[in-house]
């Protein structure tokens, strides 16, 4: 029967509108991204969602307690929906952590991981999806990581492309779990 994902990024933190690239420190929305969050509860909450996983670092943690404030839809965190971690470049520049993206494909970043092993942390988070949602609708919400994952395994993608270009929002992307 599959499982239906929808996911959403984590709203807009302090750190994205200082120009910063949080990796896996905790981060915190600021008052647009608490805005959005809530935009995202009212466009989620009516779709018939079986449950919303995210990760585990709080500006996810907080855009899904935002928008979902008061549903009786379970919030389930996992640490393997987490952003690639930066290493020694959590809470770097955005231009110096994502200058050259094609270059830590493989290679970690100092003390980090590379964007392969991000992603395939994510993977084994997708792989347990089924055990217990198949034939339903669940949100993920995370990170730039996290979509590149669903990118990879649910949608063929190759990794350099996906890193190849930049970042463009949108209200949420539509994958298909077999």
């Amino acid at each position: 029967m599959g499982v239906e994902i929808v996911f959403e990024t984590h709203s807009i933190t302090e750190d994205n509108e200082k120009g910063k690239a949080t990796g896996w420190l905790p981060g915190r929305l600021s008052a647009i991204g608490r805005e959005n969050a809530a935009a995202l509860g009212v466009r989620r909450r009516n779709e018939g969602l079986a449950a919303v996983f995210v990760s585990d670092l709080d500006r996810a943690v907080e855009t899904a307690s935002i928008a979902f404030s008061g549903s009786d839809i379970p919030i389930l965190m996992d640490w393997r929906l987490r952003e690639c971690d930066y290493g020694l470049l959590n809470g770097a520049p955005t231009q110096e952590v994502h200058g050259d993206r094609l270059a830590y494909l493989e290679t970690p970043y100092p003390q980090g991981e590379s964007w392969t092993g991000a992603t395939d942390r994510v993977g084994h988070a997708l792989a347990d999806l089924p055990t217990r949602w198949s034939g339903q609708r669940v949100l993920i919400i995370g990170h730039v990581a996290t979509r590149w994952a669903l990118e990879r395994f649910l949608n063929g993608h190759d990794l350099r492309d996906l890193a190849s270009k930049e970042f463009a929002w949108q209200e949420g992307w539509e994958f298909f779990l077999p």
